[in-house]
């Protein structure tokens, strides 16, 4: 199981740039994709919660996990639903990504099969949470008109990502060497919208959806140094950080995330890594 980089180009954005307007600090709002992960041992999404929970940092930082719930190597097992308790007790959001035996692509199901696959899957969450998950994210960013819809009948709202690690599971190359030039590539392009206010301001800060994928173990070895990254590069950047860097409060958690939600699949951020390019090619 191996990891994709997508390397970095020129940036946007210098760290001599001055905002015009005096934008809200910026919070990191971390999300993880397709775990938990049922390894044995040496479990990444054990590894993950870890960090999260204690690192030089920030100790105890909350994050929202975009879970496979009968994923037949994770959450599909007595071992992936330990996990997803795990989480949940931990102060972390469940949220909803597929309930298919594999990474089945939303699209391609058909809307009977992927309003079956939403019921089971929000059932196996409300079942671990006592509440119906609020957030979706669909498996290889791909989505339509439809697709949207469907999840909005469900109560899901879509939430996509600003900064990725590109660290998605693939059979390639399990490292990166693109690390900071990548978050720092995309940190700059987001730039412009913070200085010019145009985006929510939530608790008195800017949440910045981050998204990493806790079932890759290379993720999990280096989450201590991609949280430096991504302090670093704000620094670089001259974009304001707030006291708190990252989420450590479920309800705010929550409240940053439908905040950043997509309503419209016409007016619908660009996905990250190579995925707005590649589904381009199929519209």
């Amino acid at each position: 199981m191996l990891a994709l980089s997508v390397a970095g180009q020129s940036n946007a954005a210098t760290a001599d740039d001055t905002c015009d307007g005096n934008p809200a600090p910026i919070r990191y709002l971390l999300t993880f994709d397709d775990g938990p992960s049922a390894v044995r041992p040496d479990n990444p999404t054990e590894k993950v919660l870890s960090i999260l929970s204690k690192n030089p940092h920030q100790n105890g930082i909350k994050a929202v996990f975009f879970t496979q719930t009968r994923a037949v190597n994770g959450g599909g097992t007595e071992y992936g639903r330990t996990l997803l308790k795990r989480e949940v007790e931990e102060g972390h959001l469940l949220a909803f990504h597929t309930a298919t035996p594999r990474h089945s692509n939303h699209r391609y199901l058909g809307e009977q099969d992927l309003k079956a696959s939403l019921e089971l899957g929000i059932a196996d969450l409300t079942s671990i949470t006592g509440v119906a998950p609020k957030l979706v994210r669909p498996p290889f960013w791909s989505y339509d008109a439809l697709t949207l819809d469907v999840y909005q009948q469900h109560g899901l709202q879509m939430l996509l990502t600003d900064l990725s690690a590109n660290d998605g599971i693939i059979y390639g190359i399990n490292f990166s060497l693109t690390k900071r030039r990548n978050m720092r590539k995309l940190l700059a392009a987001m730039r412009p919208r913070w200085c010019q206010n145009t985006l929510p301001v939530v608790d008195g800060v800017t949440p910045i959806v981050v998204t990493f994928h806790d079932i890759n173990p290379y993720t999990a070895n280096h989450l201590e140094e991609y949280l430096g990254i991504l302090l670093d590069v704000a620094g670089e950047l001259n974009v304001q950080v707030s006291e708190k860097p990252f989420y450590d409060a479920a309800d705010e958690l929550e409240r940053a995330a439908l905040a950043r939600v997509v309503k419209d699949s016409n007016n619908a951020p660009e996905l990250p890594g190579i995925w707005n390019w590649f589904w381009s090619l199929f519209r």
